[in-house]
């Protein structure tokens, strides 16, 4: 660690408020890990159902021991309970694809420990000094905070993995809400030019590639109001958009040559008509919904092709969070309130994204919805980090990622939960990626 980050309102709130809040994220990540673990056999959870991706039962002990980690071991001046495991669930040391080889803890002793550990994290959190005071770790709850973000990004892959898995379906969700308006809203916005601020000093959870809060210059934009739906890329794939190498970033066109691409992962084509395959379910592709399961490739193609671009990461915030009434940035895109059902599609309520034109309730003061939650929205930037940027409490987290070979994603989709999703949060993947819950919208200069 090479610094601390900077006071925050979060550390002005009540300690029992802010234990109660830790409690929740705690509780609620827990139960969506066990939905997501207890839904398949020993078998499958032991399997690797797609080398991307790491076998269930991995990711459950990882949680686990992160959780020993950084809330016994480092909050609590704990003992630790399984020293020798560390280095098995260390996701530096050991690839995604070679993890079935390891040694791993079988399904019941896996679990066992993580209940060991969360029984010992909740003594710790009972007694530990969230107020403005203590060591930077437990100032405003962060240190329980980010192990509650940690495992939620983890039920997130594992979701993924639920996807790539074959076999009948396990999960289940209601469908989520139509659109109120979709007829009559615009299909894009102008966002003003000027400065705003991106990024965030105050939020008392934020992770450190989020901070600081700083001035951007932004230029005048028009951006979609909504992701890009299924039916708008099918005239893309109906044009040749696949086959036309000028649509294509080098690296994109030497991909679908190389792995034959004609159409968005898990689609096929079936009697006329496009199908898709979602979590053990085949069905057909919806038109009006936001695309789904496209490479920062395709997105780049696509937008090439409609003679516009992806926005830039910071066309993308503004877009979300910029009040050109007051001069200030919101939290979230409909204001600084937590995320509700009638905001956004989060916390795997549902298994698929909303139709484009949803949750009204959600847009930003530019006018475009579906920012927070349903996909997560490809940038055109590189992940680099904010001037002033202190790698805290780890640089494994940001800091050795930062670079030109990782593009931005924002928003969150369906699979993010609110605790690991507002107007900061900063994701990040290879231009290549797939199988993640990866849509966009597009963007052009005004």
């Amino acid at each position: 660690m090479t610094g601390t980050p900077a006071p925050h309102t979060g550390q002005e709130l009540d300690a029992e408020v802010l234990r109660e809040r830790a409690l929740a994220a705690l509780l609620d990540a827990r139960e969506r890990t066990a939905l997501l673990t207890d839904s398949v056999d020993d078998h499958e959870l032991t399997a690797q159902h797609s080398p991307l991706m790491s076998p269930l039962v991995w990711d459950l002990a990882h949680i686990g021991n992160q959780e020993e980690q950084w809330l016994l071991r480092a909050v609590g001046g704990r003992e630790a309970i399984r020293p020798e495991i560390d280095g098995l669930y260390d996701a530096f040391e050991h690839s995604r694809a070679s993890r079935p080889s390891l040694p791993l803890l079988p399904p019941a002793e896996a679990r066992t420990y993580a209940a060991e550990v969360r029984g010992r994290a909740l003594d710790i959190l009972g007694g530990a000094p969230l107020d403005g005071g203590g060591r930077p770790l437990e100032r405003a709850g962060f240190a329980f905070g980010m192990v509650a973000q940690h495992e939620q990004q983890h039920d997130e892959t594992m979701l993924i993995t639920h996807q790539l898995r074959s076999g009948p379906a396990v999960l289940g969700a209601p469908e989520p809400p139509e659109p109120v308006d979709s007829v009559t809203l615009p299909t894009e916005v102008l966002v003003a030019g000027g400065p705003f601020t991106m990024g965030t000093s105050t939020e008392p959870w934020a992770l450190d590639n989020e901070r600081p809060a700083h001035r951007r210059e932004v230029a005048a934009f028009h951006i979609d109001t909504a992701p890009v739906t299924c039916g708008a890329y099918q005239r893309f794939i109906e044009d040749g958009g696949y086959a036309e190498e000028r649509w294509w970033a080098p690296g994109g066109w030497a991909m679908v040559r190389e792995h034959d691409l004609t159409a968005p992962l898990f689609w096929h084509r079936d009697a006329g008509q496009w199908l898709r395959r979602r979590f053990g379910v085949t069905e057909p592709v919806r038109a009006d919904e936001p695309v789904l399961h496209v490479s920062w490739y395709e997105a780049d193609a696509y937008a090439r092709w409609a003679g516009r671009r992806l926005p830039t990461e910071p066309e993308w915030e503004k877009a979300a969070r910029h009040d050109p009434a007051s001069g200030r940035s919101l939290r979230y895109p409909w204001g600084d309130e937590d995320p509700t059902p009638e905001r956004a599609n989060l916390g795997q309520r549902h298994l698929r994204p909303a139709a484009a034109g949803a949750y009204a309730a959600g847009r930003s003061p530019a006018g475009a919805g579906q920012l927070i939650g349903d996909v997560w929205e490809w940038t055109s930037s590189d992940f680099l980090p904010y001037p002033g940027f202190v790698a805290f409490p780890y640089r494994e987290y940001s800091e050795v990622f930062f670079g030109p070979g990782l593009k931005v994603l924002r928003g969150g989709s369906f699979a993010v939960d609110q605790v690991a999703c507002r107007g900061t949060f900063r994701n990040w993947d290879l231009p290549v990626r797939r199988q993640i819950f990866s849509g966009f919208r597009t963007a052009r200069d005004a």
